[in-house]
């Protein structure tokens, strides 16, 4: 299945610039933009100057940040549409080295408005290589995409060095995931062929559920290494965070949730070649979901991360 993309996936490469993720998945409920907001909050806290690109019309990642521009202030439909410079949107947020580039409805036509525009694929790309050269240049730039395989997608997978895609520990959890790859593909082989597979990242995970564990072992058997090995699991802090304007290390930093991420964005940065950072701890397997703070899981029903 997609061998030739799943083969050259796992990279270790840093060649010394800013390396753009894109966390994507068309499916939405499964922890893209929680995903984004805690890896970038997990890197910055360990050294690496990081950036989060709202992507989503939505704008949860921007509202979680309490970072919600007003109608015509810059944002990244203004910076997309040439009004406002990557410069005049990227803002700075409560966390040393994390900062965001902010999003709201004004995004929500951007797809129908850039459709006829040549290199309209490119635009996102474009404005990064600028930034990239700056002073403000991060070393780690994550996107937060829309469930949607639309021309916003497009941009991210275009400019992106890697791919993160975020599965829900559910029955229907690899439904959709050909399309997708097939998406990934098609811009590797025509449009980006610097584009890799990072990782597979499995949320709310309760290993108490047979059902979990079922969908882990599929996911093995089709992914292998490519599945990270810290699963996120259910956690009400995580849940809560965003309704107070803070990454789960603000908010809850004792939590399984922030723990969970910590490890994570271990992973993150040892497949992008960062090398081992202070602080951060050792995946949350499968095996591990007995230890300290794992009994802040949430009982029946399942508080979902994030609706995005």
């Amino acid at each position: 299945m997609h061998q030739k993309l799943l083969e050259t996936s796992v990279c270790s490469r840093y060649c010394g610039d800013v390396q753009v993720i894109s966390i994507i998945n068309q499916k939405g409920g499964v922890g893209k933009t929680t995903a984004s907001v805690n890896i970038a909050a997990a890197l910055a806290a360990s050294g690496i100057r990081s950036l989060i690109v709202d992507l989503d019309p939505q704008a949860h990642l921007s509202i979680s940040l309490d970072r919600l521009p007003e109608p015509g202030a810059p944002s990244v439909y203004t910076l997309m549409s040439g009004t406002h410079s990557i410069e005049e949107v990227v803002q700075s947020t409560a966390q040393e080295n994390l900062f965001v580039a902010p999003t709201n409805l004004d995004l929500t036509g951007a797809e129908t408005e850039f459709a006829s525009e040549i290199g309209r694929e490119s635009i996102l790309r474009d404005a990064l290589k600028k930034f990239a050269k700056s002073k403000m240049a991060p070393e780690v730039v994550i996107l937060d995409c829309p469930p949607s395989l639309g021309l916003l997608s497009l941009n991210a997978l275009v400019c992106s060095q890697y791919v993160i895609i975020p599965l829900q520990a559910e029955f229907f959890a690899l439904q959709g995931m050909a399309q997708l790859l097939d998406v990934v593909e098609r811009v590797k082989r025509r449009l980006n062929p610097g584009l890799d597979l990072l990782g597979i990242l499995v949320s709310m995970f309760q290993k108490q559920r047979n059902l979990s564990r079922e969908v882990l072992d599929e996911l093995h058997g089709h992914f292998g290494d490519l599945v990270f090995k810290t699963l996120v699991r259910v956690n009400v802090r995580l849940a809560e965070a965003p309704s107070h304007g803070q990454t789960i290390y603000e908010y809850a930093p004792e939590s399984a949730g922030a723990a969970d991420f910590s490890a994570l964005a271990g992973e993150v940065a040892d497949r992008l070649g960062f090398g081992a950072k202070k602080g951060v701890e050792k995946p949350v397997t499968e095996s591990s979901q007995d230890s300290p703070g794992s009994t802040e899981a949430l009982p029946e029903p399942v508080a979902e991360m994030e609706a995005g």
